[in-house]
């Protein structure tokens, strides 16, 4: 019986090893790679830099896929993150242990013991094989830390930008490793959302691609490839939607709490608009159309809406501080 049992679990890793190597060669098939897969070409250590909603959202997925964490943040986030990594912990451990608090403990336990924060930045990123940069949606800003980073990490370490609007290909001319620089687009809430956007620039090497491709894999995650372009995929197709529920709530032909109704009643998608703009940040939403306004100023998908800048001038930037376009009894830290 033992032996069955053994040869069982054999097949079930063989399997998930060839389903593995199955989607990587399918997600690089258009670019005519061909995939080595070597254990020395792993990814094994993987720096965060920023602790906030994402920046934790990335740093607990890695943990739990066995990763060794490094978060790079100041003592405020950095105690924020590991709030926000120990709340969804515990929602995901009464989920799989529901009658098992032993086990959920040492599910806890063993995750946290794969992350650690510090404020330097270079002792965040002494020994990683990738950076996860996951900051505030500012290309100076992430221009300014990838341009600090490039002097004193290791060569071989690939950098990443998990933005979600800003060109991955102007954030990298900041280095001089334009081969090993890419993006990887994770979602709110990352260890909910099942998708990663690879964005490939022209100068990202096949090696670099390919390792992106697998971590995203080793995640449990589905990676889809995305050119450099606004909003990627999913943002360039949600963001026009959520704008467009804004000024049909702004113009007075329904409600906030309608239109979403209307959307997952009808539409069938989980969450309406307004709901989904609150898991984004309004302050996040903003942001985003702000650029692409700069970019495209007569792109009327991109107008400026005075009711979100309203709301964001106030504060209510949505789930992460208890009020958005709805109240919530728990914010996200």
């Amino acid at each position: 019986m033992y032996s069955i049992v053994k040869n069982l679990k054999q097949l079930n890793l063989c399997k998930n090893k060839v389903q593995s190597s199955q989607i990587l060669a399918l997600r690089n098939l258009s670019y005519g790679v061909e995939i080595k897969e070597k254990e020395d070409c792993r990814i094994r250590n993987v720096t965060v830099l920023g602790g906030g909603v994402m920046g934790a959202g990335i740093a607990q997925a890695a943990a739990q896929s066995d990763f060794r964490v490094t978060v790079v943040a100041d003592d405020e986030y950095s105690q924020k993150c590991l709030v926000a990594v120990s709340r969804s912990l515990d929602i995901i451990a009464k989920k799989k242990f529901p009658d098992e608090p032993k086990g959920a403990r040492k599910f806890r336990d063993s995750v946290f013991s794969k992350i650690s924060t510090v404020q330097d930045l270079k002792r965040g990123c002494d020994e990683a094989d990738l950076v996860i940069e996951a900051v505030v949606e500012d290309l100076g800003v992430k221009q300014n830390i990838f341009k600090q980073l490039d002097q004193i990490a290791p060569k071989h370490t690939i950098f990443t930008s998990n933005t979600s609007s800003l060109s991955v290909k102007e954030i990298a001319h900041s280095t001089e490793r334009l081969e090993r620089f890419a993006g990887l687009h994770f979602f709110n809430p990352v260890w909910g959302m099942p998708l990663v956007e690879v964005i490939r620039t022209s100068h990202t090497d096949s090696k670099t691609y390919n390792k992106l491709v697998q971590f995203a894999i080793d995640l449990g995650k589905t990676p889809v490839t995305c050119p450099d372009t606004t909003g990627f995929i999913v943002n360039r197709l949600l963001y026009p939607y959520l704008m467009e529920a804004l000024r049909f709530f702004e113009r007075g032909h329904a409600s906030i709490h309608d239109i979403d109704n209307a959307m997952k009643q009808g539409a069938g998608v989980p969450m309406g608009p307004f709901e989904q703009m609150d898991i984004i940040g309004l302050d996040v939403v903003k942001t985003v159309l702000d650029g692409w306004h700069e970019k495209e100023p007569n792109n009327t998908l991109f107008m400026p809406s005075e009711l979100l800048n309203n709301l964001v001038l106030e504060g209510k930037l949505g789930r992460k501080v208890g009020i958005g376009f709805y109240q919530y009894k728990h914010k996200m830290y």
